[in-house]
């Protein structure tokens, strides 16, 4: 759709279908009907999130000046955890209404963002590269004046513009015009060995998604409060788990500064050591002197034999959470944003994000059966299996990532056509698509796309 209505108008329909299935939740009582009708909003609910997820870092990712892509993709993440806050206090809030309050309040509040992020588009420009894909180069030039701040004649303007049609028309000599079918096709031609291959990029988008999923930081969120349970070692496990949202909140931002200072492979490898070595020390501590050692109290309950090793396994989560939303958080979806020619970008893109949520499904599905006390109960030595993930993502990250940082995303398609990742940073561009394909700014030639 992104490719037939815009980047801007899809993230709006989105929203659409976002708040169409927040009003059926709210709409659910406590009757017979109550559990299908929720089902149902949830679905389309998720469905409205499948378009913006996929579509709001693409939009970004192609209005962003290259010096600060990557910190303001980087926003989007931070969006992420400023709404796991705001969604843990106002569950706190309401968790002791007996009422329908206690689902319809944080499922109501839900609704006021769609509508800002829906209305707020209404003001902002469409991408100028949707424009330059649809052969609309003076409504292109104008959004990017609009964007940049410049007047529609400003040379800077003419510049950039010329480069993003210059590449436009390399990348078609590549990737002939198809059907909605053959399109989707094109993401998965060429070969592994080849540097120009899409099928290479797509596996990269994917992968990364995967990887993302795979550190472990869900099941943090999701299953850390049993854990804390079970010790009972801490009185207030909703504040601990406030702790570790705050901390993720708080993480966030030093990306804003270290993936346009040190890059977005450099802190994606390091992220994944620190990961790796946090998930590694919580389990040696868990299996050894904390979480899995426990003794039964008179009233059923059981506690921790060592409360403070217990408390260092909290503290490594933390910093485990700390590294997280410094690095892979955003790291991931910033290279996404910027690895896929334009041709193919809002599909390379949707499929990365596909692969987010089909691994974030996958480990919610298998997490119980792990560490349920009825199924595997592994307990602490889950973190193990956290860790050789993290370790795999360690390697992932020095061989397979590639640099991206203050390149144009027409420079990034030059780059990972002329180098390998691990040469990548490196790599400096010697010649403009526009050069290269003979454009000059008195005389913008684009193919115009069909609709």
């Amino acid at each position: 759709m992104a490719e037939w209505i815009g980047r801007k108008w899809t993230v709006i329909f989105g929203c659409m279908i976002y708040m169409v299935g927040v009003v059926i939740q709210m709409c659910t009582g406590l009757g017979d009907d109550a559990l299908g009708l929720i089902v149902a909003g949830r679905l389309i609910a998720g469905f409205g999130v499948g378009f913006e997820s996929a579509i709001v870092i693409l939009y970004m990712s192609e209005i962003c000046p290259k010096k600060i892509r990557g910190a303001l993709v980087a926003g989007y993440q931070f969006c992420i955890t400023i709404g796991m806050l705001t969604a843990s206090c106002v569950v706190y809030a309401t968790e002791n209404r007996s009422d329908t309050g206690a689902y319809r309040i944080p499922i109501a509040i839900q609704f006021a963002w769609a509508l800002v992020l829906a209305i707020g588009l209404f003001y902002l420009p469409e991408s100028p590269r949707y424009y330059v894909k649809k052969g609309r180069v003076e409504d292109a030039a104008n959004s990017l004046a609009r964007l940049r701040g410049q007047p529609r004649d400003s040379a800077f303007i003419d510049a950039e513009l010329t480069e993003i049609v210059a590449n436009e028309q390399y990348e078609r000599s590549i990737i002939p015009t198809s059907g909605w079918v053959s399109s989707w096709y094109s993401c998965f031609t060429g070969g592994l060995r080849d540097q120009k291959s899409n099928l290479r990029r797509t596996i990269l988008g994917t992968s990364l998604q995967m990887m993302q999923q795979w550190t472990g930081v869900n099941f943090i969120f999701y299953y850390s409060t049993p854990f804390l349970q079970s010790t009972g070692a801490i009185d207030n496990v909703f504040l601990i788990s406030l702790i570790f949202t705050l901390i993720n909140v708080g993480s966030t931002p030093i990306s804003f500064y270290t993936v346009e200072r040190f890059g977005r492979r450099t802190i994606l490898i390091y992220g994944a050591f620190g990961m790796m070595v946090c998930q590694f020390l919580v389990g040696i501590i868990g299996v050894t002197v904390g979480f899995n050692h426990t003794h039964p109290l008179p009233d059923g309950t059981s506690v921790a034999n060592n409360i403070p090793a217990v408390n260092a396994q909290i503290a490594f989560i933390a910093i485990f959470i700390s590294f997280f939303a410094s690095t892979w958080g955003p790291g991931a979806w910033i290279v996404i944003g910027e690895i896929f020619p334009l041709p193919i970008r809002s599909r390379g893109v949707a499929l990365s994000t596909a692969s987010n949520w089909l691994w974030n499904t996958i480990i919610a599905v298998i997490t119980p059966y792990m560490v349920n006390k009825d199924q595997g109960d592994l307990k602490s030595s889950v973190f193990f299996i956290w860790g050789g993930l993290c370790t795999a993502a360690f390697v992932y990250s020095y061989f397979i990532i590639p640099e991206t940082k203050g390149l144009s995303l027409e420079q990034v398609d030059k780059m990972m056509e002329e180098t390998t990742p691990r040469t990548s940073a490196k790599w400096k561009p010697t010649v403009t698509f526009a050069e290269t394909m003979g454009t000059g700014e008195k005389g913008l030639v684009v193919h115009e796309e069909g609709v």
